[in-house]
């Protein structure tokens, strides 16, 4: 399938705003906001080649950019299990819910227990934070083909 670009702007609260591409346009004019997306596909393109390459579909991810002086750049993390969703490759079912090696896990637990998403939230259980440790872990191995050494 052929990736798609989604911009996306900063609620006051709760989860981004998705904008039309003529809203970018807008913001940051006709030239930055056509940078912005060539280089968000470029950017994916590649992450998704070589995490194919290993056994991992990126579903999607959340690139973020601003000016340092006069240069557009990436800002905050990249192609992290926080900023993605990462899939494995032998387990994808079309249609269905995947199996996934990013924060889902935590999403999945906290709304089993029924949390009504004001803050503060549910402290995490060791074995939540352990098994989302482990799945991080295990899409680094898969990613990189080395061990995460935890200290």
């Amino acid at each position: 399938p052929e990736a798609i670009f989604t911009p996306a702007t900063k609620a006051e609260t709760g989860h981004d705003i998705n904008i039309p591409f003529e809203e970018v346009v807008e913001m940051v004019g006709a030239r930055t906001a056509s940078v912005i997306r060539a280089r968000t596909l470029a950017v994916y393109g590649f992450a998704r080649d070589y995490a194919r390459e290993r056994g991992i579909i990126i579903a999607d991810t959340k690139l973020e950019f601003g000016w340092v002086d006069d240069e557009l750049i990436v800002i905050d993390e990249l192609l992290t299990p926080d900023s993605s969703r990462f899939w494995p490759a032998d387990g994808y079912q079309p249609g269905q819910a995947q199996p996934s090696f990013d924060k889902q896990y935590v999403r999945d637990w906290l709304i089993s227990t029924g949390w009504n998403r004001e803050p503060p939230p549910p402290v995490l259980p060791d074995d939540v934070v352990e098994g989302t440790a482990d799945k991080y872990r295990e899409a680094f191995r898969k990613l990189t083909g080395q061990e995460l050494l935890v200290p």
